[in-house]
């Protein structure tokens, strides 16, 4: 298949995979922000569970693709030896800050477009142009000359996933690591997920927990096995259709500035539609189909410019954040984690941390206010 071809290929896939991706996370409520909010406003662990249980659903779809071969993930952004570790903590700290004052992250902004909600567009156009400044202008060389400064090199050959650390300090085999530290950590999640009775028989958690875990194994088998080609003009082994020239999955921060940057330069015959870019418009297809059939569809807008001002500075600092910290809750509290990257298991917990202050500070305002 020529490069061309093989690019607009992986393109199509991913919009079909976001379109699924979207459809159920519509019917499910899947929403990060709001398992956050669940746990900490009414100790209510179902969505949660329901978000843990996608991570090991693609954790162990991911390294056994890594496994049998199918998937480098040293050709990852997120396995590097470089570890910038302040750009991960200020970075998630921010994304989570903003979910919760934009009510919902990257996806669940595109499952509301979808639907209907006049205030996603709002965040996304903000969250979007925040993320392509961060990417490539103003904040771009803050980004870089500040928060990623700090960062530490990993002395392993393999980068900075648990078991190429693990595997380092204990003396083992690559594969043997692999398998070890995938089995354990997806196993402690899984017992955890199960063991609550009332999760087990949550028919929606638990399809949403499946097929959006499986929807990360797939995108990295179709941009990391079905996109690696050899390029015809440099006749060496390229990745292609994504933007990073990489392997990619599903994540939603830096495809929305990808998407902005592709409606501003629409002339320009070098943009063209990724994985990344399709999978955001298929998110919206999807969810826009399931409202359709539901006939859930109803245009929502802002209650007050208060309202507004909030959703505005979410979805700002949701961009700025999710590219500093390489990821949102689904690019690195999913994608990400499905690698074993240590610099996305300290994303997603700084993420959720940052979603949990901000939760705890509007309850102690409402209250006070009461």
């Amino acid at each position: 298949m020529e490069a061309s071809n093989l690019a607009t290929t992986i393109a199509w896939w991913g919009f079909g995979l976001g379109t699924v991706f979207g459809f159920i996370a519509n019917k499910s409520n899947f929403c990060t922000m709001g398992a956050v909010s669940d746990v900490v406003n009414m100790g209510d662990w179902g969505r949660m569970r329901a978000w843990l249980l996608a991570i090991a659903v693609a954790m162990i779809g991911t390294n056994a693709l890594a496994y049998y071969g199918y998937l480098d993930l040293s050709k990852t952004i997120y396995t590097g030896n470089s570890f910038p570790w302040l750009a991960y903590l200020v970075g998630g700290l921010l994304f989570g800050i903003g979910m919760t004052l934009a009510s919902g992250c990257g996806n669940k902004s595109l499952v509301r477009v979808g639907g209907g909600n006049l205030k996603s567009v709002v965040v996304f156009i903000y969250m979007g142009f925040a993320a392509m400044v961060t990417l490539k202008g103003i904040l771009g060389a803050f980004r870089v000359k500040v928060l990623q400064a700090p960062a530490v090199t990993l002395q392993f050959d393999h980068g900075q996933t648990l078991p190429t650390l693990l595997g380092g300090v204990l003396g083992l085999d690559p594969k043997t690591a692999l398998i070890a530290v995938t089995g354990v950590i997806a196993a402690a999640i899984l017992i955890f997920v199960f063991m609550d009775r009332e999760f087990r028989k949550h028919f929606d958690n638990n399809l949403a927990g499946l097929l959006l875990g499986m929807g990360v194994v797939a995108g990295w088998y179709i941009t990391g096995h079905m996109g690696l080609a050899e390029n015809p003009e440099t006749l060496e082994i390229t990745y292609f259709g994504t933007n990073s020239h990489l392997a990619e999955s599903l994540s939603f921060i830096a495809p929305t500035a990808y998407t902005m940057e592709y409606w501003a330069y629409w002339t320009d015959t070098s943009t063209v539609v990724t994985f990344g870019i399709a999978t955001v418009f298929g998110v919206g297809i999807g969810s826009f189909i399931y409202s359709l059939i539901t006939k859930s569809f109803r245009w929502e807008h802002f209650s007050s410019s208060q309202d507004m001002f909030y959703h505005i500075i979410g979805g700002t600092l949701m961009g700025f954040g999710g590219v500093t910290a390489m990821g949102c809750t689904i690019g690195q509290g999913m994608t990400g984690i499905s690698t074993l990257s240590l610099g996305s298991f300290l994303a997603f917990f700084s993420i959720v941390a940052g979603a949990a202050i901000t939760m705890k500070i509007q309850f102690y305002i409402m209250m006070r206010e009461a």
